[in-house]
């Protein structure tokens, strides 16, 4: 399947204001594109890319004073195939993980795992390791915690959110991903495009997602505690310890936040593909 794909963010600043974009397609998904993802600017700046720690690509420029859109559409190809399932796949004992791996089983900004060995090893012990204590992992996650735009908080950590019990998809991702480093399974943070493939639609505005990945068996494989079930045409932008790694938008001053919309649908007639965001 062909997804169209991309979003419009309008800053307005009272300065001449620096800012890092983490808002391209991550670069392990470059040889899928059909079109150019490109990041494009209602103003003048330059635009300058480098790669961090994580992979991710991102992109620096400065915005002037007033009012400046940040826009991208673009195609790409997914298999249209739901996240990939293996029910057989072993947690690896710590001393056999390789080393760029070790550090998605510590503790983060926002997942405060060391919070929850008590409860992870009380809850999912007993669980045989890897898959099906993630699966349970998820399960325990997308039972707690209620899903609502109007409980997102910038600031909440993965315990706070297993207090409050409410969150958004961010939230669902934190807790999940502390509670695997607490039982010793490698946990990072991906967030990317979601669309409504094969489920139901949301009638809420499109976002953008977030979910979690773990390291399994020697290969990082897709979970999701928000939703709990796989899903078609994920495409991540950025990987991470925890959103603090993965923040799509970074701005270095005051900048107010004006306009937001993110597109993701199936491209059925490439030929429409030229009226999407930018013509809104």
């Amino acid at each position: 399947m062909i997804i169209k794909a991309g979003y419009k963010i309008t800053f307005e600043c009272q300065a001449s204001t620096p800012i890092l974009l983490l808002l391209n397609v991550h670069p392990s998904r470059d040889s899928d594109l059909v079109t150019k993802d490109e990041i494009r600017l209602s103003t003048s700046g330059d635009l300058r890319n480098y790669i961090d720690t994580f992979g991710n690509r991102v992109t620096r420029c400065t915005i002037p004073p007033g009012k400046t859109d940040i826009s991208n559409e673009f195609l790409i190809r997914d298999s249209g195939v739901p996240d990939v399932q293996v029910p057989d796949a072993q947690q690896i004992p710590i001393e056999q993980l390789p080393d760029d791996v070790i550090i998605f089983l510590v503790a983060s900004r926002y997942c405060d795992s060391e919070h929850f060995l008590d409860l992870a090893w009380s809850q999912f012990g007993g669980i045989h390791s890897g898959w099906d204590r993630v699966r349970a992992i998820c399960d325990y996650v997308h039972a707690r915690l209620q899903f609502g735009y109007q409980h997102a908080c910038a600031t909440r950590t993965a315990s706070q959110g297993h207090t409050e019990m409410v969150g958004v998809c961010r939230d669902f991702a934190h807790l999940a991903i502390a509670l695997c480093r607490a039982m010793n399974i490698p946990a990072r943070y991906a967030t990317g495009y979601l669309g409504d493939f094969g489920v139901p639609i949301d009638p809420a505005p499109m976002d953008f997602s977030a979910w979690f990945e773990v390291y399994l068996g020697g290969n990082w494989y897709t979970f999701d505690a928000r939703h709990n079930i796989p899903r078609i045409g994920r495409v991540v932008m950025a990987r991470g310890r925890d959103a603090a790694d993965c923040a799509l938008t970074t701005t270095f001053g005051h900048a107010k936040l004006a306009q937001f919309s993110v597109l993701t649908e199936e491209a059925t007639n490439l030929s429409t593909f030229s009226a999407g965001l930018s013509g809104s």
